[in-house]
């Protein structure tokens, strides 16, 4: 599709393949670090491999991309035709990406507007969503990001993990909150919070807690009227459809409730087990 708006994301939103043809926006791998290999994010590493080097307690770590790889993306985007880009990042929280980001759109061909969300996964994803929607209406390029904004300001964030483990040791959540989970034997509920990942609530036991995150992922969506809901999951497929279908059930209006495996970058912090939940208002 021809535009004057390229968007440009990162590997962490997960949005289909099919998705990101049809609206034309590129995603730049983040690397997993398995051992002494550096994997590319959605390529050349999957989510089942990634979940089963975790469960040997294989060391796992993750890698931004470098400047370098987003300037050939800006420049490819330029040579296609944009006059201007708008590329969206997960939360610089989490990871330098939105610096290499920025870094490298000094020296872009066109004008780059990089944008940190805050966000992850299809929280993400939806941003990139709502900027290609906003670029193939014909939006300039400050209008563009302002979509994107507009529709991160809009999504919450939700999930669940069997263990604070994985988080404390990519450094994600502190020491004290991994522990204070594990000296309870509870199971957290946790949110995205200002970029960053919070501790909101602390259950019982994984049945207890898979309930409550529904309960809260459709309070927000009532809260918010017409939304979009993703669910995703890792090495837990059955937990995520039944949870998708139940919110299907308790959210009128809803066009589909997006499910999907997150990548082995996010998989890398959270471990096996993960289920979360995305609530974006339209």
């Amino acid at each position: 599709m021809s535009r004057h708006v390229a968007i440009v994301t990162d590997s962490t939103a997960y949005l289909p393949p099919q998705t990101m043809e049809r609206h034309a926006i590129t995603a730049v791998p983040l690397t997993v670090v398995l051992g002494d290999q550096a994997l590319e994010e959605g390529t050349e590493i999957s989510a089942r491999s990634l979940a089963l080097a975790l469960q040997k307690r294989r060391s796992v770590t993750t890698s931004r991309p470098s400047p370098e790889t987003f300037a050939a993306a800006y420049a490819q985007a330029a040579e296609r035709g944009a006059t201007g880009i708008v590329s969206l990042h997960l939360s610089a929280e989490f990871s330098g990406t939105y610096d290499a980001a920025a870094l490298a759109a000094r020296n872009a061909a066109v004008p780059v507007r990089v944008v940190d969300t805050g966000m992850v996964a299809m929280a993400l994803g939806f941003c990139a969503l709502a900027a290609a929607e906003a670029a193939e209406a014909g939006a300039a390029l400050d209008e563009v990001a302002a979509a994107a904004e507009k529709r991160a300001a809009g999504t919450s964030a939700y999930f669940y993990v069997d263990t604070l483990e994985y988080l404390r040791r990519g450094g994600r959540i502190g020491a004290a909150q991994a522990l204070l989970g594990s000296a309870l034997a509870v199971k957290p509920l946790l949110e995205l919070e200002g970029g960053r990942i919070e501790l909101r609530e602390k259950v019982r036991t994984a049945s207890r807690a898979i309930a409550r995150l529904e309960e809260i992922a459709a309070e927000r969506a009532a809260a918010c009227g017409a939304v979009d809901i993703a669910v995703h999951h890792l090495a837990a497929p059955d937990r995520a459809a039944a949870l998708a279908d139940r919110l299907r059930a308790r959210v009128p209006g809803l066009d589909e409730v997006r499910v999907s495996e997150v990548g082995a970058v996010i998989g890398a912090h959270t471990g096996p087990g993960l289920l979360g939940v995305v609530v974006s208002a339209r």
